[in-house]
């Protein structure tokens, strides 16, 4: 089978924005759908891909029946586990609404923010969190603090540069409502 979108994940989480996806060592992830996680395999690749022979789980004819779905879905509507799952319901309901082209042009204009974030002001602790705040915040609010801490961080340390980002993040998420920690 042809997999067109390996940064997607079957059950509808955006690879791009996951911490393990910008790994800078050799245990760095390619993707779900990549040949090193579909040879360790999950659930969803073994029943999606293997067994079926589609793509995502929301292509499936069982999709609105599927309990191992549902259940994921469920907890993601609480819980994290290394990943933010935090707009994973979103997500789907974009992708559905919109298509997987769409959703996935819209993921990599995060995943350029994401990556600015990480490149500028990641001072070796942050790489979660940017990864969350790239998930959850509007990409507006992420392009615009992004540029209020480059101004802002002229001349300073990595460390004065990573909190004056994360100030900035963290105001727009007290004012929003965001949690910008994995839910455990």
């Amino acid at each position: 089978m042809e997999i067109r979108y390996p940064e997607i994940g079957i059950c509808g989480l955006s690879c791009r924005l996951c911490p393990n996806y910008h790994m800078t060592t050799g245990s760095r992830c390619s993707g779900c759908k990549s040949e090193g996680r579909m040879a360790v395999g999950c659930p969803f690749i073994t029943c999606a891909l293997k067994k079926k022979g589609i793509e995502f789980c929301w292509d499936c004819v069982e999709s609105e029946t599927c309990e191992k779905w549902k259940k994921h879905r469920d907890a993601g509507k609480k819980n994290d586990s290394f990943k933010c799952y935090q707009k994973l319901e979103d997500d789907i309901a974009f992708i559905q609404a919109n298509g997987v082209v769409e959703f996935e042009k819209s993921q990599m204009v995060r995943e350029r923010l994401l990556k600015g974030m990480l490149q500028q002001f990641n001072e070796g602790r942050s790489k979660s969190y940017y990864c969350i705040a790239a998930t959850v915040m509007e990409v507006g609010e992420l392009s615009e603090a992004l540029d209020k801490a480059a101004k802002g961080s002229e001349g300073l340390a990595l460390k004065e540069r990573s909190r004056l980002l994360h100030s900035i993040l963290d105001d727009i998420a007290a004012r929003k409502h965001y949690c910008l920690k994995l839910r455990k």
